[in-house]
């Protein structure tokens, strides 16, 4: 475990050099954005300890997104992937069937806005090759 209030009382510690891997407690006691910096700091060691080269506009941009509602939020389904609007987009990630269902139940619609759910129902999306519109007009 950790307990970095109680460890940060101790007057022989460093405070600017102690350090805990626990994002939640790093989010409670210094704030979002230290705990952004952590979860930035935990990945990049992840991928490193695993010889994985990602770029760190990557780890960024994942950084962002769990921390962008002013609170830590988790990637899977009980966070920021479980509070899509689309269902397809949630069917995808996680219990696809309970999210079927559900969808079903009330009578929710999907209007297909995103990019996961246009890839599930197979129609092209609005991003690289599939932005742009050709027509081949033969010389007469």
């Amino acid at each position: 475990g950790s307990n970095l209030s109680r460890v940060n009382e101790i007057e022989a510690i460093d405070r600017n050099r102690t350090y805990t891997n626990n994002i939640i407690e790093i989010y409670d006691q210094l704030g979002i954005e230290a705990a952004r910096q952590a979860i930035v700091d935990e990945l990049k060691g992840t991928l490193d300890g695993a010889r994985l080269e990602v770029d760190d506009r990557h780890l960024l941009v994942v950084a962002d997104v769990m921390t962008s509602e002013g609170e830590v939020r988790a990637i899977g389904r009980h966070g920021v992937s479980g509070t899509k609007h689309s269902i397809l987009a949630r069917a995808a990630f996680e219990v696809t069937v309970n999210h079927l269902l559900k969808a079903g139940i009330i009578g929710e619609r999907d209007h297909l806005t995103g990019v996961a759910e246009n890839i599930i129902v197979g129609q092209p999306i609005a991003l690289g090759t599939g932005s742009v519109e050709l027509f081949y007009v033969p010389d007469a």
